[in-house]
């Protein structure tokens, strides 16, 4: 074999040796960022816990908000309250320059769904009838814990970058983060990455439903309803030939079209004719363009309700969410990182406690589905997001964990339950470090977040992004208090 022969041959080997080498080191990083994690895992809990307790309502999570952003500050984050116009609203950032990760944190309850952590259906006194039945108790704290760890290695120099946590509050109806993208905090972003609690681990570049928010509100005349119901016009009666009509309007909707509501007022005596009530509606469909036209066909329902009573129409809109413009350069890496990391298993006395939740469930499913991962690529789910918004101006993926025993729906106190246990905590680890694993695989592949970044403007051709918002709409801060009258 010649002098050049044995050269070339030496130069070989040496690059795989130190490709190896590198290869190794960063594995060995990557595995010192999931141990930071695990290590904190009761700090997060206590958090997740304390905000689980608060159970605090959209745009007045300001316990909830305080605490994360706290501990942000503590983790040496630059923190910003008070972004977008929102009090509860704020960002934590770490490092500097590119590529800038964003990771989404929520923290907001639901009415009307109070629940100890316990098997059985209770009220929970303090909690002023909310709980998190969607489990952003969760949500927020392990979104930060992936930050707090993506940052010490940062600051040990194993990443280049930035890493941004978002602090979003009232997703559940109260479209945060459409606000927040409008305020242009995310357009320096590379990445959004963002998870929701589930009752089984998914990921994949699904979408969702786009929806819109209104109140409408009846003002009418007071009157006894036995002696001088003449000389009433009842705001009830508006409410109810609008929901009559609603009903009428879900036979002449587009496949997919989701209408429902609620009566949050109603009037406080039957012999007195109501001279306000109030109905709160959803609509969606899982194209924005379709639910701009429904709330048109919507609106006429109401309008027509105070038409025939002779009461005033008073439209409270609190704005809209777009669906989610799926990613699937980013959903691969979430995919398969969440493949790699899950490890979710029940303890005797959690598989006991899970076998008395199923027993309230109309469709319980295997328990052993909290080792498994779904691939949703493709898939539509039915539930609406204003993770939807930063979608379409940045590329977004996320992924859910199993949070809840398998079977339990979402909005359920079922789901506040099993929050509140062991049972929540080991999904919320499992979240926090496979955001924190996906994240740090994008700070070392640049060509992936190009790749993402042409995808999404790719899936946009066609399409101009314009917010489900009226002209100059300030963030519906009050939309979880009672109406004034």
């Amino acid at each position: 074999m010649s002098y050049f022969n044995h050269f070339f041959r030496f130069l070989f080997v040496l690059t795989l040796v130190c490709s190896s080498t590198f290869a190794g080191d960063k594995d060995k990083a990557k595995q010192k960022l999931l141990t930071s994690i695990e290590n904190k895992s009761a700090d997060y809990w206590k958090m997740a816990r304390q905000i689980w307790e608060w159970a605090e309502p959209g745009y007045q999570e300001e316990r909830s908000s305080a605490l994360l952003a706290l501990n942000l500050e503590k983790a040496g984050f630059t923190v910003v309250k008070g972004v977008a116009g929102i009090p509860t609203a704020f960002t934590a950032e770490f490092g500097s320059g590119k590529p800038v990760i964003g990771i989404l944190g929520e923290f907001d309850a639901l009415p009307g769904l109070a629940q100890e952590a316990v098997a059985e259906k209770q009220s929970r006194t303090g909690s002023g009838g909310y709980g998190h039945g969607c489990g952003h108790h969760l949500f927020g704290v392990a979104s930060s814990a992936a930050a707090i760890a993506l940052a010490e290695q940062i600051k040990a120099g194993n990443l280049k970058g930035t890493v941004r946590f978002y602090g979003t509050p009232a997703e559940e109806g109260g479209s945060a983060k459409v606000f927040i993208a409008g305020a242009g905090l995310f357009k320096d972003c590379d990445a959004v990455l963002h998870w929701h609690p589930s009752s089984r681990n998914a990921a994949g570049d699904a979408t969702c439903l786009a929806r819109i928010a209104v109140k409408f509100r009846f003002h009418g005349k007071s009157a006894h309803a036995a002696a001088a119901p003449e000389q009433g016009r009842s705001a009830l009666d508006a409410v109810e030939l609008t929901n009559h009509a609603a009903q009428l309007l879900r036979e002449h909707a587009p496949d997919f079209t989701r209408i429902h509501h609620v009566i949050t007022s109603g009037g406080g005596a039957p012999n007195v004719v109501p001279n306000f009530c109030e109905v709160f509606y959803y609509v969606r469909h899982p194209d924005a363009t379709t639910v701009k036209a429904l709330y048109q066909r919507l609106l006429k329902c109401a309008q027509a309700g105070a038409l025939a009573t002779e009461t005033e129409l008073e439209v409270k809109y609190l704005g809209g969410t777009h669906n989610i413009l799926p990613n699937e350069a980013l959903s691969k890496i979430t995919l398969r990182n969440l493949r790699e990391l899950v490890d979710l298993k029940y303890t005797e006395e959690e598989k006991k406690f899970a076998q008395k939740i199923q027993e309230t469930l109309s469709n319980p499913k295997p328990l052993d589905r909290i080792a498994e991962v779904v691939d949703r690529s493709g898939q539509l789910t039915k539930a609406s997001t204003d993770v939807g918004d930063v979608s379409w101006v940045v590329p977004t993926a996320g992924l859910s964990t199993a949070t809840w025993v398998p079977g339990v729906p979402a909005h359920s106190w079922q789901a506040v339950a099993c929050g509140g246990t062991g049972i929540g905590r080991k999904g919320m680890m499992l979240a926090a470090k496979a955001l924190a694993a996906t994240a740090w695989d994008l700070y070392h592949d640049s060509a992936t977040l190009k790749a993402a970044k042409a995808e999404l403007k790719k899936r946009r051709t066609g399409h101009v992004y314009e917010p489900l918002l009226e002209l100059g709409q300030k963030p519906p801060l009050d939309y979880r208090k009672p109406p004034k009258r």
